[in-house]
This record gives structure tokens, C-alpha cells and sequence, in this order.
């Protein structure tokens, strides 16, 4: 075994630890009692992501006091384009979920190397469910071994994704009749389509590296593609930390989506 196949397994080992412990604290918190307040584009923030957003950084910078950091409660540094390696922290994804009680918010937590994830891990605390994955290694849900649908054909597909953005006019070639569900974080739903519970994800703006950073990871090593709507690569730790958009998939069915997307113009930045 390599030494960076072992520091692999430390690095996946140490964040899952830390994102275990973390949803414990979210759960807590929220039984507590919750400070809402709204950020300034008018997105909520609650005390629970600060605080979960205080104890990642505390372990894991602690252990790795020589990464980088990105995480969406904390002012972003250019000092992270220095570091080889680092986290990229979503300290909850779904707050609105989160808030209202609802189970479809995770904590997904990611090591970027050289502009690439290479572990990762998605968990739900509401659903005791937790997906993780180092690069070359796989994708796992509760310790199984997950693998993207085999779906070939977009007719009947189960997609998250915004129904009426998909079934409008617009489109120069028509989409075929889908069904569609909704999920609030997108970290969960890029980790469905890794485990085969979804054909795709679809979001046609830009998206947030600590959003998809571990589900990117996630899927790709579950036999899922991974990319913009264009077709083109992401790559994480870039002086601006987002992705122009997403499209998470079965194999097969990828070509097929960013056939009927790639006329779109990417967003501007």
C-alpha cells in the first residue's frame, strides 16, 4: 500500500469522525433552540451552523494544522490557494430543512488535493446515513459499496431537479417525460445519484464548491459523471470557489443531458 493510499485512509478516517460528531452537535443544537438570522443575499444562517462550523475547523485544522480551509461560515483566504491539500466545509447543507425538522440536510466535508478531491463524506444525520469515498477507492453508504444506476434512456428517469426549468418551451431539444423530485441540500443529492436512489441531478447555476465538492468526489467513484452543463471539468481550491453548474448522472444517461443543456451559456461570474 502507498503512502498516499494511507494518508488517504487517515484523512477519510479522521473527517468522518468529525462530521459524525458534528451532526450529534446540529441535532443538539436545534433541540436546544435556534438564532435565526439572514445573510446577506437573504439566505438563512442559524447558530447551530456556526457553531458546526467552529468545532470542524477546530479538529480538523488541529490535525492537519498545515491545510487549507474553505467553508461557507467562514471569511474566505487567499491563503488556501498556497496549500497542496485542504477541507471544504459545508458546516450544514439544507439549513432550511434543517430548520423546519425536516431530514433532507447533511454535513458534507471534503480534502481537495492539487484542485481535486480525493476523500470525502456526506452525512445525514436525520437519516443515519453516511457516504463516503476516497479517489481510487470507491463509494460506500453505511460501509456498502454504492454504484450509480445503470439507466440508458432519459424517458421515465428519476431526476432532481426543478420541474418547470426542464418541462418548459425553450428547450431546442425537447426533454422526455421525467419524474421529478426535490431534495434541499445539494450534497444529498449528488450522494442518491451515487447510490443508484436517482438517475440525476440537474442545476443550471452556479453551485458552490463546499456544496458539491464530497458529492463530486462521492459519485464519481460510484460510477456516476460529474461536470457543468457544458460538459466541462470542475476543479476545486480556484481564487473563485464555485462551479458554473451541475450535472450529476448515471453514466449513460450524461451525454444525453449535455446534449440538450450545452446550448445554454455558462453564468456569468
Amino acid at each position: 500500500m502507498t503512502d498516499s493510499c494511507i494518508d488517504l485512509k487517515a484523512d477519510l478516517a479522521l473527517i468522518r469522525d468529525a462530521v459524525l460528531a458534528a451532526g450529534d452537535l446540529a441535532l443538539s443544537e436545534r433541540e436546544a433552540g435556534l438564532k435565526i438570522w439572514s445573510k446577506s443575499g437573504g439566505s438563512p444562517v442559524t447558530s447551530a451552523d456556526h457553531a458546526v462550523d467552529s468545532y470542524l475547523r477546530d479538529v480538523l485544522m488541529a490535525a492537519r494544522p498545515d491545510y487549507g480551509w474553505l467553508s461557507e461560515e467562514t471569511p474566505d483566504s487567499t491563503d488556501r490557494l498556497s496549500a497542496r491539500r485542504l477541507f471544504v466545509v459545508d458546516p450544514i447543507d439544507g439549513t432550511v430543512a434543517y430548520m423546519k425538522g425536516k431530514p433532507w440536510w447533511c454535513i458534507p466535508v471534503a480534502v481537495v488535493e492539487d484542485g481535486l478531491p480525493v476523500a470525502a463524506v456526506i452525512h445525514a444525520p436525520a437519516l443515519n446515513e453516511t457516504f463516503s469515498a476516497t479517489r481510487g477507492g470507491g463509494a460506500t453508504l453505511n460501509g456498502r459499496t454504492i454504484t450509480a444506476s445503470d439507466t440508458t434512456d432519459l424517458d421515465d428517469a428519476s431526476v432532481l431537479a426543478d420541474a418547470r426549468l426542464l418541462e418548459g418551451p425553450h428547450w431546442p431539444e425537447p426533454w422526455p417525460a421525467m419524474r421529478f423530485e426535490k431534495r434541499n441540500a445539494i450534497a444529498y443529492r449528488m450522494a442518491l445519484v451515487a447510490a443508484g436512489a436517482f438517475d440525476a441531478a440537474i442545476a443550471l447555476t452556479p453551485k458552490w464548491d463546499w456544496d458539491v465538492c464530497a458529492g463530486a468526489l462521492i459519485a464519481e467513484e460510484a460510477g456516476a459523471r460529474v461536470s457543468d452543463h457544458h460538459g466541462g471539468a470542475w476543479r476545486f481550491n480556484q481564487l473563485d470557489p464555485r462551479q458554473n453548474s451541475l450535472i450529476c448522472s448515471a453514466p449513460a444517461l450524461h451525454p444525453l443531458i449535455v446534449r440538450r443543456t450545452a446550448p445554454i451559456p455558462l453564468a456569468p461570474r
